[in-house]
């Protein structure tokens, strides 16, 4: 199998170069202002690090999944019940849809009209009639259904829930690319980015389509933002095509621990190892089984295994729980579990208050014509 040229990538500058990385972030990288209000107008150039937000986010996810024996309490907290019924009135009162994302906090999901992967909801949200689209997941999910559905009222609950890796590109490197390349160039954009970044980029594609979307592109050459890992993987699993990648990382499932994965491997020899794309080389080459988040799921769904290690967000529990349930099927995690911050800040009370107020509309991005465009030609070819 061909790897990415370092040959192709050479002239690039450092962001294709192999370099020593620390286990939460990289050096040469850098990467674009991250964060609306947190970290506007910074730029990330040595090392990721956790906002002060996001740290407080994670220890309070962190405590909670120990005291609740995993990603998915035993029973939700005492007034919930009440609040699901003021969420669902309040659905049918603003003529609004609750979509959520697999990573967000099991009773988020509970209150979801829907819940899925980024692709699934983008995709969704274009079927979609009602007025009011309320987007349970990190900035950049919501920037997109937007983008898709301008003339929508778009709400995120937490505007401040954003996505590290989405800022993780530089225009001057996708400018260099461009220009070695010329038109034998497709810039690939993971949909896990800023409308800022997709404006740049030819098309879009999420974990669960990238492989089919890139076969069907007819250059020869691709250069994919911002994901290194995913880009590798998929580099592997398209071998006519010619990658280079950029240096961007998600923070949880690059931080992964290795050793901690032996571990459950020495610990349970005969479970299914299921891994998420965006993971690294080393973790991806311990798996059974590598697959976008839905397509986990399904796996573990449709498997007559008892028994799976699962190496991605655990907010996916509550879906297996849900799509699993009298079948005696057992989910493993690493005894750190991969938690996001910044899905962890998304919580039904703020939710309640999205719709009670109409708080966290998402405007229409700067530039949103050519940031929608590789968004809806992701659509195009997903379905070919």
């Amino acid at each position: 199998t061909r790897q990415p040229s370092c040959q192709l990538t050479a002239k690039l500058s450092y962001w294709v170069q192999v370099r020593r990385r620390r286990k939460f972030g990289w050096s040469g990288a850098a990467v674009a202002g991250r964060g609306r209000a947190t970290r506007e107008g910074r730029n990330l150039v040595e090392t990721y690090t956790r906002t002060a937000l996001e740290e407080a986010s994670y220890q309070e996810a962190l405590e909670r999944y120990y005291r609740d024996g995993g990603p998915v309490p035993h029973e939700f907290p005492e007034g919930f019940e009440s609040l699901s019924e003021r969420v669902s009135a309040l659905k049918r009162e603003r003529d609004a849809v609750v979509l959520a994302h697999y990573y967000v906090p099991a009773d988020v999901q509970a209150l979801a009209d829907y819940v899925g992967d980024s692709f699934y909801l983008a995709r969704l949200a274009c079927t979609l009639e009602a007025r009011v689209i309320v987007l349970c997941g990190v900035s950049f999910m919501g920037e997109s259904v937007k983008l898709l559905n301008p003339s929508r009222t778009v709400l995120a609950p937490e505007p401040l829930a954003d996505c590290p890796m989405a800022h993780m590109v530089r225009k001057q490197d996708v400018d260099v690319a461009r220009e070695r390349f010329g038109d034998d160039l497709a810039v690939v954009c993971y949909v896990n980015s800023t409308a800022k970044i997709k404006a740049w980029s030819d098309v879009c594609v999420t974990s669960s389509n990238a492989i089919k979307v890139v076969r069907e592109l007819p250059q020869g050459h691709i250069l994919f933002i911002p994901d290194k890992n995913l880009g590798r993987y998929i580099a592997r699993q398209v071998p006519e095509k010619r990658f280079i990648l950029n240096e961007g990382f998600c923070p949880v499932h690059q931080g992964l621990d290795l050793e901690e994965v032996h571990l459950l491997r020495r610990d349970h020899p005969f479970a299914e190892l299921l891994a998420h794309p965006e993971c690294t080389e080393a973790v991806l080459a311990e798996a059974d089984f590598i697959g976008s988040t839905k397509q986990i799921i399904e796996r573990i769904v449709a498997s007559a295994r008892k028994e799976f290690i699962v190496l991605t967000e655990a907010g996916v529990q509550a879906q297996i729980e849900r799509l699993t349930a009298g079948q005696g099927k057992r989910v493993l995690y690493t005894k750190t579990p991969l938690l996001c911050p910044d899905m962890r800040m998304i919580r039904a009370e703020k939710l309640l208050r999205s719709l009670e107020e109409g708080y966290g509309e998402i405007a229409l991005p700067d530039d949103a014509e050519r940031a929608n465009a590789p968004l809806r030609r992701m659509l195009d070819l997903a379905v070919r």
